[in-house]
């Protein structure tokens, strides 16, 4: 007889079956959490075998290239390790932070401390420029053509290196000069010898100048005469010199007003004889200032005569030649000695202009009439 199987054995296979299925079903979740923490465990290991292993690195410092090797993952770490500091103006290739990998080149360029004298003002600034140029202008400091640059501008920075900028300005003025007027004096056989006569008026001329002023930070330091041109010629002043000999006297009558001396007269303690009185003459005042001749201290010409002395109060008068010969001395009653050195064009016949240094003085002598002259001669008399 054969053996009949039992119904048990055929149960309990597929019980462990059942039961296997539901283990993996029930158990997923956890298997492949499992797996997921061991790739990443893995990864991290490799990332951190591969941040403290050896690496080499290329460093460029300020232009100059070394090799070093290094277990640091960081650059901020590598440069500690080799005691480079990095200040705020430096410039780096990649930030500190970045991790370093085999073959990596890294570039720093540290910043200079550079002073900038201009305008007046002092400026530190700190750059990683090669040029003198190169650092002005990263400082915004403007520079112009004809301004100057200490050392120049295509110098080769250096760490602590004082930069000035010179400014240069350059204007250009005109002035005005007054050339004075020449003196000629030309003989006249019509007029007698002693006596001048004003031919023609002198004017002075004016000279135009054009110069070039350089200044140098505010400073004038070269003056150049760029251009010169005669703007009005001057006009000279021409006198006639008499040469004709003097008749010789002859007896005459008196006319009104004028008389000869009979004897010697005695005035201010001297004793003299007249080669004629004048009566009823009028008198004036006047000053070497623009009010009584056109011109001004500093003018060419100021406080000069027609006979070319200069003025001088207590003895310069200005006469009529007609009258009183130039160089002659006269009396003037109530006034003194004075000497004919002037003429004037409202000084005709009997008329006097007598010179003071002030002009109140002068407007307050206003006009003088009934005054006696004495016509001396070219000799002052002396004291008896």
């Amino acid at each position: 007889m054969g053996a009949i199987p039992l119904k048990e054995t055929h149960v309990q296979r597929s019980s462990s079956k059942s039961f296997q299925w539901r283990w993996k079903h029930d158990n997923l979740r956890l298997i492949l959490l499992s797996a997921t923490i061991s790739i990443a465990m893995t990864f991290m290991f490799l990332v951190l075998l591969n941040g403290t292993s050896e690496k080499n690195v290329s460093l460029v410092l300020n232009g100059q290239e070394k090799i070093v090797s290094t277990n640091h993952s960081s650059l901020e770490q590598l440069l500690d390790e080799q005691a480079i500091a990095v200040g705020p103006n430096d410039q780096l290739s990649v930030p500190l932070s970045s991790a370093l990998q085999e073959g990596d080149r890294i570039v720093i360029e540290q910043a200079v401390p550079v002073t900038i004298l201009a305008d007046g003002k002092t400026k530190k600034v700190y750059t990683t420029e090669k040029t003198v140029k190169a650092a002005i202008g990263e400082s915004n400091i403007a520079v112009r053509e004809q301004d100057k640059v200490f050392p120049a501008s295509n110098s080769k920075l250096k760490a602590d290196m004082t930069i000035r900028i010179m400014r240069i300005d350059k204007h250009q003025m005109t002035t005005k000069h007054n050339i004075p007027f020449t003196i000629v004096r030309k003989q006249d056989a019509t007029l007698e010898k002693g006596k001048l006569k004003m031919v023609k008026a002198g004017q002075d001329g004016q000279l135009v100048k054009t110069f070039e002023k350089v200044y140098q930070d505010g400073k004038l330091v070269l003056t150049t005469l760029l251009a010169k041109s005669m703007e009005k010629p001057a006009v000279d002043k021409v006198i006639a010199v008499g040469t004709k000999e003097k008749p010789k006297p002859k007896a005459t009558t008196l006319s009104a007003g004028t008389s000869s001396p009979t004897s010697a007269t005695t005035k201010s303690g001297m004793n003299f004889k007249a080669k004629k009185i004048l009566t009823n003459v009028t008198l004036t005042a006047y000053t070497a200032g623009f009010a009584s001749t056109g011109k001004s201290k500093g003018d060419a010409g100021y406080g000069i005569t027609a006979s070319g002395a200069t003025v001088s109060e207590g003895r310069t008068i200005a006469v009529d030649p007609d009258v009183i010969p130039m160089g002659w001395w006269v009396y003037i009653e109530g006034i003194g000695f004075r000497r004919a050195e002037d003429t004037g064009g409202a000084i005709n016949g009997k008329k006097i202009d007598v010179f003071y240094e002030s002009e109140s003085y002068v407007k307050k002598f206003g006009k003088k009439r009934g005054y006696t002259v004495y016509v001396l001669g070219p000799t002052k008399p002396k004291l008896s």
